[in-house]
């Protein structure tokens, strides 16, 4: 009994520190909500200018809607990339992270769950509405909000180690853009495959399970990842 009350109170010490920084990382972000919003802004301007370019014809923009809006959510969650680790390491809170003694992946995967809960839930909240922009039938629009709550956490996952290992640079927003988005080509390829998929009447599982698996992959090792991006940008 007393092993495992020790367990608990391990387990409860460890993750105190990260729940911290996530609960300070989302009070933040409500004080900012005109910040958080612009990302969401973002798509829904982008993805309203196809229907004025291509024309209202509705089995048109059907066809093209479930890459459109992948490329549109893959871009609006760069925006808030590029400062996700920057204001901590320019008042050195990383620093701070480096000599806590508190886990680092812990840390860092608090703070790729802060920007997905910021960014990536809200677009994929959002995802309905894009897809009635784009005139996407009722199934496929399922699919779609189906894959980006399966694709958006490894956009958060594998953008926060990228951001985290530019954040030394300075103006390194193209260099992080050049650097995150040919490792995001797998997640925007079975993404819009899932919905074109569902477009054709063909099961979208098969797409479905491949960014399951991209998920699991990215979760026990994304924090990792991050954490050793921050040793080296703190250096």
């Amino acid at each position: 009994m007393h092993a495992d009350r020790d367990r608990r109170v391990r387990r409860m010490s460890l993750l105190a520190a990260p729940g911290a920084l996530l609960r300070r990382d989302l009070l933040i972000a409500w004080r900012r909500r005109a910040e958080v919003l612009n990302p969401l802004l973002f798509a829904l301007m982008v993805t309203a200018l196809f229907p004025l370019a291509l024309g209202p014809e509705a089995g048109q923009l059907a066809r093209i809607a479930g890459g459109v809006a992948w490329v549109t959510v893959l871009l609006a969650s760069l925006l808030s990339l590029d400062a996700l680790f920057r204001s901590d390491l320019e008042d050195g809170g990383l620093d701070q992270w480096l000599v806590s003694g508190r886990s680092l992946p812990l840390l860092a995967g608090a703070r790729l769950l802060g920007h997905w809960l910021t960014t990536g839930l809200p677009l994929t909240v959002a995802a309905p509405v894009l897809a009635s922009m784009l005139g996407l039938p009722g199934d496929a629009a399922l699919t779609l909000l189906a894959a980006l709550a399966l694709g958006t956490p490894v956009v958060s996952m594998v953008g926060g180690t990228c951001a985290a290992l530019t954040a030394a640079m300075p103006r390194a927003g193209i260099l992080l853009a050049l650097m995150v988005l040919p490792l995001m080509v797998p997640v925007l390829v079975f993404g819009a495959g899932a919905v074109d998929a569902a477009l054709t009447g063909v099961s979208p599982l098969a797409a479905l399970l491949w960014l399951a698996a991209g998920l699991a992959l990215a979760l026990p090792l994304a924090p990792l990842a991050c954490a050793a991006a921050i040793r080296i940008s703190a250096q």
